[in-house]
């Protein structure tokens, strides 16, 4: 048994605003599927997990989860590959453009509805 935590990968919180608008962008435009949703009753903010593969992302509707404009960098295996599929799709919006050099390797942006900035990289 070591003397060390073990950590698990961090999960961030985003905030939103509009669920419709964000299973909108997570859901049909990235291809995320929820996999839990939580309301404590009834009408009250929405805290819900979307995942794609090993990626999670938590979004929340709560005063003080989050802050708009957050940055959220993920490793994606083939770049070129996932820009071709958001770039097939007609979301209208959100267009990325061509994946480019970066710090993490060739990638590209995409914001959500509410302003957070999500970065896809391949890392070499």
């Amino acid at each position: 048994m070591s003397d060390t935590p073990r950590f698990a990968a961090p999960i961030p919180v985003l905030r939103i605003f509009d669920v419709a608008k964000a299973l909108e962008f997570y859901c049909e435009y990235l291809g995320f599927t929820v996999d839990w949703e939580h309301r404590f009753e009834p009408g009250l903010p929405l805290y819900a997990q979307v995942s794609r593969g090993s990626a999670v992302i938590h979004l929340s509707e709560h005063h003080g989860d989050g802050t708009p404009g957050t940055v959220v960098w993920t490793a994606v295996d083939d770049i070129h590959r996932w820009h071709a599929e958001l770039a097939g799709k007609r979301y209208g919006y959100a267009r990325p453009g061509p994946p480019e050099e970066g710090p993490g390797g060739p990638g590209f942006s995409v914001a959500d509805p509410f302003g957070n900035e999500l970065r896809f990289a391949q890392p070499d």
